[in-house]
């Protein structure tokens, strides 16, 4: 079974991209087409990138850290980024954690669960693409956008609506699709 790597991009304490994470990562176990592994790069905690070489060099790396978070993304097939959207833009986390490695991403999908108020997060994600294409991941089509406005009751817990559910499915299909031949080019 391939493995899916679902990365919660926010550090922010406070942040609600736990929930959304949670609940995209429970979605998708019950699907069933994947392994799912959540990686919340809070927890990770990788410092600004702190590598004497540029990933696109290759190993060896200096730092533990760094080999924790080239295991972790090497053993996944396909990913997906919970991110959200701050000012118009992604978080520098995930744009750290990416910047850390190179080959462990080359030839693998990749998704994107993203949110915020107006856009939902769409922004962020725009702006992702070109940043996760130039380490040679592939972007699917489909993801998911919630509009937290729409998606978190008066306490502040999500509260999937059906688009969100709607688009889950396609994401985790259109993945399931594309991950095969993908890894055909990583043999």
């Amino acid at each position: 079974m391939p493995r899916l790597n679902i990365i919660i991009a926010s550090t922010r304490p406070g942040r609600v991209g736990e929930q959304i994470g949670g609940w995209f990562a429970d979605f998708a176990r019950a699907h069933g087409g994947f392994d799912v592994q959540v990686v919340d790069l809070a927890a990770l905690n990788l410092p600004l990138l702190d590598e004497p070489v540029p990933a696109v060099e290759g190993h060896p790396y200096r730092h533990e850290h760094t080999r924790k978070w080239s295991a972790i993304t090497q053993a996944a097939d396909a990913f997906v980024i919970v991110t959200p959207e701050y000012n118009q833009g992604y978080p520098a986390s995930i744009k750290n954690a990416l910047d850390y490695l190179y080959v462990e991403w080359r030839d693998k999908p990749v998704a994107f669960v993203s949110y915020g108020m107006t856009s939902g997060g769409m922004r962020a994600v725009h702006q992702l693409k070109p940043v996760v294409a130039a380490v040679g991941m592939v972007p699917v089509a489909d993801g998911v956008v919630v509009h937290l406005r729409d998606a978190l009751d008066a306490n502040g817990v999500l509260v999937p609506t059906a688009r969100m559910v709607t688009a889950a499915k396609e994401t985790i299909a259109e993945l399931l699709r594309v991950t095969p031949a993908l890894a055909t080019l990583r043999q």
